[in-house]
């Protein structure tokens, strides 16, 4: 987004990858369907960011879904709504809406020059290790967009982390986001369940008053633990409920819609001949991995006693201990704060330098949320270096929006 700003502009822009192609991670967060965006009003969109919203808010002011939206119909790439509000190009696919975005670039002028592993600075150069050796270049100004730290072999390694602490920028840490949870299994449930995906439930989670989730959805049973995008959606809140305490309690309805007097009801008939697992599955339709989780959590002696058993169907708590590692996370949280960059998200002890996407310190859930702030933020990286290398306005602390740029 970056590169399309200023190669519009008639800026000569060099655009470097550490990976033989672009677009890796994209391209992977398209697998299955190309999330690119939500449908949902603004301000609701805009709470899915969390504690960061107040820093992602200009951002998507300057370009947000409805924007994107535009951009890539300009593109030739046609959007639809999907039944729960998430936006998708019609094909579903990422690759159509890559190949189009490169050729466009490319037909603007943008170089590209892969196999580009960054450095760091040398005397003011950059420092490309290359294939044919070490590079330095020479640029008037620098757009990052480097990443996080997860799915390394896609590119975003983390390691301009250090190159960048070592300049005093002050980074917090990466943590994983959307990533799954240890939870210590039997070795029968482990080996019985793992895989096998967990509908039609309802998660509920309180890390205190302020901070309450509860939200029906469906989830996957790990050998390690769970995952999946009601797990995702609650992630931040559980790493650091972690943190904080050492472990995280997540109460699981195992029949959403149905009240628990209506279970007890049902599950207090005599089952006769019946064994537990028949009854629960004829009378309340509890069986496979739900009956195997209630036998994983309660004691045998709680299955003969209805309202005990019923009470955990409505409420079932499972002890999350770690997260996952970072390299198995879809995002990550941490990166460079928001007090080290400027408005037009140029680090204060670096003119010139600019940084954008996921290597910045905010997150938000799977949904297209992720997606839309990388391309805000690369939009507004880009209009703040072209400020930068062409107006005076930028030292008054004026964003010029391209057009006006290409009036002046």
């Amino acid at each position: 987004m970056a590169a399309e700003v200023l190669s519009q502009a008639g800026v000569k822009v060099d655009l470097y990858d550490a990976m033989p192609s672009v677009g890796r991670k994209f391209l992977m967060a398209g697998k299955g369907g190309m999330n690119i965006t939500h449908s949902e009003p603004f301000d609701q969109f805009l709470s899915r960011y969390g504690s960061g919203k107040a820093h992602i808010k200009p951002l998507l002011d300057a370009f947000g879904s409805e924007a994107l939206r535009a951009w890539l119909q300009a593109l030739g790439v046609e959007t639809f709504v999907g039944s729960s509000g998430k936006v998708f190009p019609v094909d579903m696919k990422a690759a159509p809406l890559l190949r189009a975005w490169l050729h466009r670039l490319r037909v603007d002028g943008v170089s590209f020059h892969m196999r580009h592993q960054w450095l760091g600075w040398d005397d003011g150069l950059l420092r490309f290790l290359t294939p044919e050796g070490e590079n330095k270049v020479s640029a008037d100004a620098v757009v990052l967009a480097l990443g996080g730290g997860s799915w390394a072999r896609l590119g975003s390694t983390g390691a301009w982390v250090s190159l960048l602490a070592q300049q005093g920028i002050a980074v917090d840490p990466l943590k994983p986001s959307n990533c799954g949870f240890d939870v210590e299994w039997s070795e029968f449930f482990r080996n019985r369940f793992a895989g096998q995906p967990l509908k039609s439930v309802q998660a509920s989670f309180s890390l205190s008053a302020e901070a309450e989730f509860c939200q029906p959805g469906e989830l996957i049973v790990t050998a390690d633990g769970v995952e999946g995008s009601l797990i995702y959606k609650m992630s931040a809140l559980l790493r650091e409920q972690i943190a904080s305490t050492g472990a995280a309690l997540i109460y699981l309805d195992l029949a959403p819609g149905k009240d628990k007097q209506y279970l007890i009801d049902r599950i207090s008939a005599p089952r006769g001949k019946h064994t537990m697992a028949n009854h629960l599955r004829k009378r309340i339709g509890i069986d496979g991995v739900k009956a195997g989780l209630l036998r994983e959590v309660l004691l045998k002696e709680d299955f003969d006693n209805p309202v005990r058993l019923c009470e955990a169907i409505k409420a079932l708590p499972v002890k999350l201990v770690a997260a996952r590692p970072i390299d198995e996370a879809i995002s990550t949280a941490g990166g460079i704060t928001f007090e080290a960059l400027d408005p037009h998200l140029m680090i204060r002890a670096m003119p010139g330098v600019f940084c954008a996407g996921e290597m910045l310190d905010w997150e938000a859930p799977t949904g297209g949320y992720l997606l839309t702030a990388c391309f805000a933020c690369g939009r507004v990286a880009g209009e703040g270096a072209l400020s930068w290398l062409q107006c005076d306005d930028f030292a008054a602390g004026k964003l010029v929006s391209t057009e006006e740029l290409q009036i002046k």
